[in-house]
């Protein structure tokens, strides 16, 4: 049934790492069982036998020695049982070995289909496997389909699809068929069909977190430690990182020689604003550095309710406030303070009333 050269050709595939020959089999076996067993009865007791060496397959069908024979498909009486083999009695377990011409057309189809449905499934759990690796990492993909309700795109060297959904895209950037894109993986799992279900994001704030390892060498090694990232994707992003080596600029690693680091993170998310913030344990210095790129002249700390009065030159409250208030916000969930900014002519009566209350 099965030839020389099926067993080279699976030699082949599983020393390319394409298939698990041990599995295949297993496949084989079963997918040959299953369709002698459509065709010539359900009931029938068989084994499939695989014999590597010699590079064959039996099919053997065991029958039940009986006085007398109720079921055909798995009982043989006395008579016949010594027939095939001399000596036998009520109880034993006779196996006739089944010609290979006895298999039809349709039952040659079946094992084909059960067979390659067993293979799509070890493939399966293969890329799930890969994949999984992959998670909270950026891979580059290719856009296959762009539609209202997602992205669906194929993730290179893998011919798996990812989807990103809306709220993994970015307000600021346009996605087309065939663009290729670098995209974070959020999550691998199996879908409602069982396939592999990969989602991917521009927007995620770990985007930006893995573009900075990528580009500053620093931060890769450990030297550069990203203490917290808030995102406004689309829009602005602010780090605050440091280090443990005071010889260690953490900042400067970050923006690199005359900012070409930065620069090329900025280029990756189309021009959205990013603020590299040196971490201080100290919440005033802290959230002066945080309300970059205003500069900040006086914090006043209330710490009853964590927060604080940001004192600003009053031709820089705009800037410090940011559009629509996203640089204040930003800079209150980069530092976990409530920030409220004043210009610096109100300075003197707004920290006065803090003091009284």
């Amino acid at each position: 049934m099965i030839n020389k050269e099926f067993f080279l050709a699976l030699n082949q595939l599983e020393n390319e790492g394409k298939i698990d020959k041990k599995l295949t089999l297993q496949a084989l076996e079963t997918a040959i069982a299953q369709a002698y067993k459509k065709e010539f009865g359900e009931g029938r007791d068989i084994a499939v036998q695989i014999n590597e060496e010699r590079n064959v397959i039996r099919i053997v069908a065991y029958k039940t020695v009986v006085e007398e024979v109720e079921n055909t498909e798995n009982q043989i009486s006395v008579e016949d049982a010594q027939a095939v083999k001399p000596g036998s009695k009520v109880g034993d377990i006779i196996g006739d070995e089944i010609s290979p011409k006895d298999f039809s057309r349709i039952v040659a189809q079946s094992a084909k289909q059960v067979f390659t449905q067993r293979i799509g499934e070890e493939n399966k759990r293969r890329a799930l496997e890969d994949m999984s690796q992959k998670e909270g990492e950026i891979v580059t993909a290719l856009i296959r389909r762009v539609d209202s309700s997602a992205i669906y795109l194929e993730i290179s060297g893998s011919q798996m699809e990812a989807v990103m959904m809306p709220s993994d895209q970015c307000k600021n950037e346009t996605y087309s068929v065939g663009q290729s894109i670098k995209v974070y993986v959020k999550s691998v799992g199996l879908g409602n069909r069982g396939n592999t279900r990969v989602l991917v994001s521009r927007s995620h704030r770990d985007f930006v977190k893995r573009l900075f390892e990528l580009k500053v060498p620093e931060i890769k090694v450990g030297l550069v430690k990203i203490k917290k990232i808030v995102r406004e994707a689309g829009y602005r992003t602010k780090l605050a990182v440091y280090s443990d080596e005071p010889s260690v600029d953490a900042v400067g690693a970050c923006i690199g020689q005359k900012g070409v680091r930065i620069n090329a993170v900025v280029q990756e998310l189309h021009g959205e604003k990013i603020d590299v913030i040196g971490w201080d344990q100290n919440p005033a210095q802290f959230i002066a550095r945080a309300l970059s790129p205003a500069q900040v002249k006086m914090v006043k700390l209330i710490e009853a309710d964590k927060s604080a009065i940001a004192i600003v030159p009053d031709e820089k409250l705009s800037l410090a406030i940011g559009k629509q208030g996203q640089n204040v916000r930003l800079a209150a969930k980069l530092t976990d303070w409530k920030i409220d900014v004043k210009p610096l002519s109100k300075a003197a009566e707004l920290i006065e009333e803090s003091e009284e209350n």
